[in-house]
């Protein structure tokens, strides 16, 4: 069984990592403070309260985007950084930039003529996101955090969930991160059972499995995660043994998706090495 090299993660990051991404291993592995990690977020803030600045490493445009608020938002949450001024700024944004029937989009069209991911592309229309809604919705519940674009969010992603058809991975990955958090457990883990064989058909349960898989940890990383009730104990633990093995070289781990740019490359590289850290830290493993 590989046991994380922590030392190595902490030189892999010092050489290659954001800022944000250093204060975050900071601040969960080495007793740092929690308000570096508010501050290196509250870097990537808009003046509108979003945020943007190429947080998300695949959309390199200033502009706010659903997916970098998603992610600011998960960063405070780990770190226990959270400010509810960039959080209630965050939600009035989605608020004011939301489609016609609540949510958040994917992508805002303010991408145009920037750098980024080939599957940054806004859909015509610019519907409501499950990836996007779902993930930004389960961080605001699992804070207990109020706010009106929640509460039509909400009702949203329940209708949404309701009436799935053929779901792709990343739309699960919104939809169980908001049933993993909802606060009506019993709904949500009702739901998860009726769903539950769909999202088995799009999870990569061997671990050795080739290609941009999606991990049973993607969608229950912690022990407590309402979706672990899924899962096979004897296979969450292959892919612990898995992910814990696939430490690099250099200290890093890397990711099995497309890497566009060398800068989104690293800076995906970071992010991921201290969340993975995490994963094995929930589990047991560091």
């Amino acid at each position: 069984m590989s046991k994380p090299d922590l030392d190595a993660a902490t030189q892999f990051l010092a050489a290659n990592g954001r800022v944000v991404d250093r204060r975050r291993l900071e601040r969960l592995f080495a007793g740092g403070e929690a308000t570096p990690v508010r501050d290196a977020v509250a870097a990537y803030r808009n003046p509108d309260g979003g945020f943007g600045q190429g947080l998300e490493p695949d959309g390199r445009d200033p502009a706010t985007q659903p997916a970098a608020i998603a992610l600011a938002l998960g960063i405070l949450d780990e770190a226990d950084a959270w400010d509810a001024g960039l959080v209630s700024g965050a939600c009035d944004w989605l608020q004011a930039h939301a489609p016609a029937e609540g949510g958040s989009t994917f992508v805002e069209p303010t991408i145009e003529g920037w750098p980024r991911a080939p599957w940054w592309v806004p859909e015509p229309g610019s519907p409501a996101s499950l990836v996007s809604t779902g993930q930004i919705a389960g961080l605001l519940h699992g804070r207990g955090f109020s706010h009106p674009w929640l509460d039509r969010a909400t009702d949203l992603l329940w209708d949404r969930i309701g009436q799935l058809s053929a779901p792709g991975p990343y739309d699960m990955i919104g939809v169980v991160s908001f049933l993993n958090q909802v606060p009506d457990a019993a709904r949500a883990e009702r739901t998860l059972g009726q769903i539950g064989p769909t999202l088995l058909g799009l999870v990569a349960l061997d671990p050795e499995q080739p290609g941009e898989t999606h991990s049973p940890l993607s969608f229950a990383p912690r022990p407590d995660s309402r979706a672990r009730a899924l899962f096979d104990d004897a296979v969450i633990q292959a892919h612990l043994d898995h992910t814990a093995a696939g430490q690099r070289d250099d200290g890093g781990w890397t990711f099995n998706f497309p890497a566009w740019s060398p800068a989104a490359e690293l800076d995906w590289r970071g992010y991921i090495t201290v969340s993975t850290l995490v994963t094995l830290r929930d589990n047991g493993r560091l």
